[in-house]
């Protein structure tokens, strides 16, 4: 699929389409277009961290992981009690090397949704890894 082409200038209502389209693509698994949309929305509302978070799971998948790193990261800098941003966070700095910090994010993850078994396989793993 081609990338999204638009003449106008950015704008919420653009940024929300892109965002909505990016999000319906990344379900269906079409990753590359999904890309397109939401580095899109980004760009157009870099505050957002649905957006942020979104752009990080699309990374993620295209196996971008210090994109989806940077992407999780400033989604904890605005909100730092997202657990999920935390378990993505650490899960692609993982995938980087960058294991001790891995490791921090995995554990605020874990201690911040201790019923999430995901957030403690993922971290148990990355300590026995050590």
């Amino acid at each position: 699929m081609e990338g999204p082409t638009r003449e106008s200038s950015p704008s919420p209502e653009n940024a929300y389409a892109d965002y909505r389209k990016g999000l319906e693509l990344l379900e269906d698994g079409d990753f590359a277009a999904a890309k397109e949309f939401l580095e899109r929305a980004a760009e157009s509302d870099p505050d957002k961290s649905s957006v942020r978070e979104a752009l990080g799971r699309t990374y993620f998948r295209l196996h971008d992981f210090r994109g989806a790193a940077e992407e999780f990261a400033a989604v904890v800098e605005r909100h730092p009690v997202n657990d999920f941003a935390h378990f993505c966070l650490g899960r692609a700095l993982s995938k980087v090397g960058d294991n001790d910090r891995a490791r921090h994010h995995l554990a605020l993850a874990s201690n911040l949704r201790p019923e999430r078994r995901d957030y403690r396989t993922y971290r148990e793993r990355l300590a026995r890894a050590n």
